[in-house]
């Protein structure tokens, strides 16, 4: 079995701008978020020693999601503009590693990810590994797909396969984004069921399996009259968030594996750069 990792590259910039104090070049260029990312990578790669690499980036514009639901992530408050000037640098970083960018207009990065690790886990000698900082891919999570989580800063890190989702939300990852329909998604103001929270929501779930058979089945169980009828009233409501937390796996990509193949790593473009951001603790980690 070979191992594609997939670098959610969005997410640990975002974490690692939150996670990290302040670091700048000797030009005074705000850094922190592109030596957490740089950090994270070259534990990831140490860990894991990947055949394939590939990273996922967000392109900047409205999504398919923001047309079909107006209100999507509209109360997320908007990330500093610093963190965002440090995109550019990161992008550099992942260049320098020889790992491919794939990005689609009007897609997520996680709709990128999931439609290459689905064309991944189709070839039955690849494994893959998703590394973010975004639970949202957890519903990902297969039998040759799995998740390397950050949970706290840059350094707690844990890896999702099936039974650890389980663990975590006593429901399968098939599962979660019906758990989203049910109880909506305040982070990116997915509005959900009203009043139903994850606890009600994982309890209909073990009962029905889906939101689909809850609703195929509702009118002659025995749920809570009051909360039958909020579920009724809120129907289409509970399908649109199901599927606007939904990630993508049919993402229109040029994705090739042969593409992501790791072998021509460069160490001395590597170093050249770290030198130039002011990294002289992580040159020593380079492989």
């Amino acid at each position: 079995m070979k191992t594609l990792v997939l670098i959610d590259g969005n997410a640990l910039i975002h974490r690692s701008y939150h996670a990290l104090p302040p670091l700048t070049t000797a030009k005074n260029e705000l850094v922190n978020a592109v030596y957490g990312f740089a950090a994270i990578l070259l534990k990831v790669i140490k860990e894991q020693q990947p055949d394939c690499l590939a990273a996922a980036f967000d392109l900047p514009g409205p999504t398919f999601r923001n047309k079909e639901y107006k209100m999507y992530k509209a109360k997320r408050v908007k990330a500093p503009q610093d963190l965002y000037d440090q995109i550019k640098r990161v992008k550099q970083v992942v260049r320098a590693f020889a790992i491919p960018i794939y990005e689609k207009a009007g897609f997520e990065a996680d709709d990128v990810i999931g439609t290459i690790a689905e064309k991944a886990a189709a070839q039955k000698d690849t494994e893959i590994l998703i590394v973010t900082g975004d639970l949202d891919t957890l519903q990902l999570v297969g039998s040759r797909i799995k998740v390397y989580a950050l949970k706290r800063g840059i350094k707690d890190t844990m890896i999702y396969d099936k039974k650890e989702v389980v663990k975590r939300y006593s429901l399968s990852s098939s599962q979660i984004t019906d758990l989203k329909g049910l109880m909506g998604d305040a982070s990116d103001n997915i509005p959900g069921v009203p009043a139903i929270g994850e606890k009600t929501a994982t309890a209909l779930l073990k009962d029905f399996g889906s939101l689909e058979k809850l609703y195929q089945n509702i009118e002659q169980s025995e749920v809570n009259p009051k909360l039958k009828a909020r579920l009724l009233e809120y129907k289409e409501q509970a399908f649109l968030s199901k599927h606007l937390g939904t990630i993508k796996r049919d993402v229109p990509l040029d994705f090739k594996i042969d593409q992501c193949q790791w072998q021509n790593f460069s160490r001395q473009k590597a170093a050249k750069l770290f030198e130039e951001l002011g990294f002289k603790s992580l040159l020593s980690r380079l492989l």
